[in-house]
């Protein structure tokens, strides 16, 4: 017999085990049952004495009594007519790859075909159906060599045992489970190791409370994984994936839930507000009321704060929803309490701007030990990679001796040589853009036995789902209300291909704008590189090369500078932003256009999150079905931030008709960030949204949809939560301790926090 954990070595031996390991790294027997079917052959049903309905499958087993070929109407090739006497009845089938299969399917040959019926006016036909070669025993028996095609075919395959000889009742299961495979592991393979392990497999304990399996009337362990190989009714399907799926929502929500419990056991510095310290004078300061949103999310936040142990927690919010205000908010009662706090950015420009936004939020609160600066005054400073030497020291010097409160910087944060004198709480924005390595090494910048409060923050809208699946160890606060004043962002969408007059509209609506004193974003998807570009069209035409075909290429951020720059704007300023320009450079023309001095910024996604112009009222993108749905929400989040109404023009070369231009005009319809964000999910692999593809992949999603398991995530989580609580090592848990440890590889852990 067998248990889970057995090798699969020893029990199908090397020749059948290598190839599983090889392609899937499969090496027990509960990685094996873990690949589930992604689908099943049904065997359709018996043919009755009326006609079977259209779409219907059936299975037919007769003498072949013609067979032709016919040449194809509409294209090259042979089609092979074939008829089959079948209990009296004659049932037609075609296959188009007639030669082919010519050899096999002969006069007088007894065969099955099993097939989806096509109706043709009155009459019905199998197209091109799977078939096998099948003889009668004199017993009325049916027996098989293997010889055939299509399902039917690989079903006899996996079928044989040892001696060769295939095993007819295989043909009696009504749903056949089909594999993900490779060219070297058939799914067939599958089924034949999997059916053989099965035979031998002891009763699976099953992890789950009894109580728990009846509450949600779930199928125990030992009878899912045998059913969801060789289930016998659809019912039985659904009720097998129905008690995997939770499963696997209950590992994930364990690793979480044990990552929320530890991290509750470390210790912090408790910040307690102080009545008039900075954070009482910042807020008296305000030009303007805090959103009802912010106020609920700063005061979680400031609760968060007195605590001993440390806070973490997901800050989300639609762009413009004021995040960095209640962030600062709360680094400033950090700093109250005689702590220091870093903030993390991704990139020197929204680093930069954060490090303008807060000084001017600050003021006089952000100048301490300069002359004019407020008694309580703290100090911010700025690391990144391109300050000059001596600026640097200025900054290292004022963050180890404990001068500066808040500390703004790049990666260059994390650099060894970098020192707090006490670090007490840090903040990343953009968190998607940093693995937990890099998190974890500013944190371990405090004080020995301390570990700093972490607030992350993202304007990438995050579905429940995703968050609950992927930070579930960080309370989630949402800000969706926009600062009072703030008009909705207006969306249209120009097709090059069907209104070209419309893009020249789109550089007259800038110059009107610009002429009542605003501004605008030209963004583009790619940098370009004109001499590279040439020498390599130049290099194609003396090999004598065809003209490279496909679509036309994006217009670039330098050929669209030069061209607005010296053609439709070339009676305004026009400036250029892009990741190749050196750190100062970019620095320069950011703080230019905030200045005003610059009228239009052709640039990239450079300036996608946290740069903050309220005088920016018009962006134009280029080329836009390039980009992502959330990225296009993220762009535009870079205007209308001022009192004054935003438009966003998403100039596209594909046609109108285009599936692609139904997500441009997706974008176009709604402001609402989450609903972008569902649809941007629902248009790409789950896996990518999870980061997978970046750091390894997920061993146990594949039953869960992170996008339409709300309900089944939430009780996994509030499940997991409340064992962990009262048994944080699972002692007296140990299956629920195997899940645990098996559901994500060590090596694979960090994709969470990744994604």
């Amino acid at each position: 017999m067998a248990t889970l954990t057995d090798r699969l070595d020893h029990l199908l031996g090397r020749k059948a085990s290598e190839p599983l390991f090889d392609a899937f790294s499969m090496e027990t027997v509960e990685d094996l049952l873990r690949h589930y079917p992604f689908r099943y052959v049904s065997q359709g049903q018996e043919l009755g004495q009326s006609d079977p309905a259209d779409g219907e499958h059936i299975t037919v087993i007769g003498t072949i009594t013609k067979a032709d070929l016919a040449p194809m109407r509409n294209r090259r090739g042979h089609m092979l007519k074939v008829a089959l006497s079948c209990a009296g009845q004659t049932v037609s089938a075609t296959f188009f790859n007639g030669h082919k299969v010519k050899y096999n399917l002969q006069p007088g040959v007894k065969v099955m075909f099993s097939g989806t019926v096509k109706t043709f006016g009155r009459s019905w036909s199998l197209s091109h159906p799977s078939y096998l070669l099948v003889d009668e025993t004199d017993d009325n028996a049916v027996e098989t060599s293997g010889r055939g095609g299509g399902d039917l075919a690989g079903i006899a395959r996996g079928a044989k045992d040892q001696s060769g000889a295939v095993d007819m009742t295989m043909f009696e299961l009504p749903f056949l489970p089909m594999y993900a495979a490779t060219k070297e592991v058939e799914s067939w393979t599958f089924l034949r190791c999997v059916r053989q392990v099965i035979d031998q497999l002891d009763l699976v304990e099953d992890p789950l409370p009894e109580t728990l399996r009846a509450e949600r009337g779930l199928m125990d362990l030992d009878d899912a994984l045998r059913t969801i190989h060789f289930p016998t009714t659809k019912a039985e399907i659904d009720q097998a994936r129905e008690r995997l799926r939770f499963d696997e929502a209950v590992a994930l929500q364990l690793v979480l839930a044990d990552r929320r419990h530890e991290m509750k056991a470390r210790a912090a510095h408790p910040c307690t507000p102080a009545s008039d310290g900075i954070a009482a004078r910042f807020e008296r300061m305000l030009p303007f009321e805090l959103t009802a949103g912010q106020k609920e999310v700063a005061g979680d936040i400031e609760v968060d704060l007195t605590q001993p142990h440390p806070m973490s927690r997901l800050l989300q919010g639609e762009v413009g929803s004021g995040k960095t205000i209640v962030a600062l908010r709360a680094m400033l009662q950090v700093v109250d309490a005689g702590y220091q706090c870093a903030l993390l950015a991704p990139t020197e420009v929204l680093a930069a701007q954060h490090y303008r936004s807060l000084k001017m939020l600050l003021g006089p609160l952000a100048s301490a030990g300069e002359l004019g600066g407020d008694d309580s005054a703290t100090r911010i400073e700025l690391l990144t990679g391109s300050l000059t030497t001596a600026a640097k020291r200025k900054t290292l010097l004022a963050a180890v001796t404990g001068e500066a409160g808040i500390v703004i910087g790049t990666h260059a944060l994390i650099q060894d040589h970098v020192e707090f004198f006490d670090l007490g709480m840090v903040v990343v924005d953009e968190q998607h853009r940093f693995g937990v390595e890099q998190r974890d090494a500013l944190r371990a910048k405090a004080q020995e036995g301390i570990s700093p409060h972490l607030l992350v923050m993202t304007a990438t809208p995050i579905p429940r789902t995703i968050a609950m699946t992927t930070l579930g160890d960080l309370e989630t606060s949402t800000l969706r209300e926009l600062p009072r004043g703030r008009s909705p962002i207006k969306t249209n969408v120009v097709s090059i291909k069907d209104k070209p007059a419309w893009v020249a509209r789109a550089w007259a609506r800038i110059s009107e704008e610009v002429q009542q004193g605003r501004q605008a974003y030209v963004v583009c998807s790619r940098i370009g590189d004109p001499e590279k570009e040439a020498a390599e069209e130049e290099k194609r035409i003396q090999e004598g090369k065809p003209k490279k075909e496909g679509p036309p290429p994006a217009t670039s951020a330098l050929d669209m500078f030069k061209a607005l720059g010296e053609g439709a704007l070339a009676h305004l300023t026009v400036g250029l932003l892009h990741g190749r320009l050196p750190s100062d450079e970019k620095d320069g023309v950011m703080q230019d256009f905030t200045n005003g001095d610059i009228d239009v910024l052709v640039c990239t996604t450079v300036v996608e999150v946290g740069v903050d112009v309220p005088n920016a009222t018009v962006m134009v993108i280029s080329d836009a079905e390039r980009f992502g749905v959330s990225q296009l929400h993220q762009l535009r989040g870079r205007i209308g931030r001022g009192g004054h109404q935003g438009l966003c023009i998403l100039v596209s070369q594909l046609a109108e008709a285009s599936p692609t231009m139904a997500r441009l005009n997706a974008v176009a319809g709604t402001n609402d960030g989450f609903e972008l964000a569902l649809l941007d999910l629902r248009t790409r692999r789950e896996g990518d949204v999870l980061g997978a593809a970046q750091s390894g992949s997920v061993r146990n999603l594949k039953l869960l949809s992170l996008l339409d398991h709300l309900d089944v995530i939430a009780e996994a989580q509030t499940f997991a939560r409340a064992v962990i609580e009262v048994d944080p090592h699972l002692h007296s848990h140990p299956g629920l301790a195997g899940m645990k440890n098996a559901a994500i590889d060590v090596d694979r852990l960090d994709f969470l926090d990744k994604s």
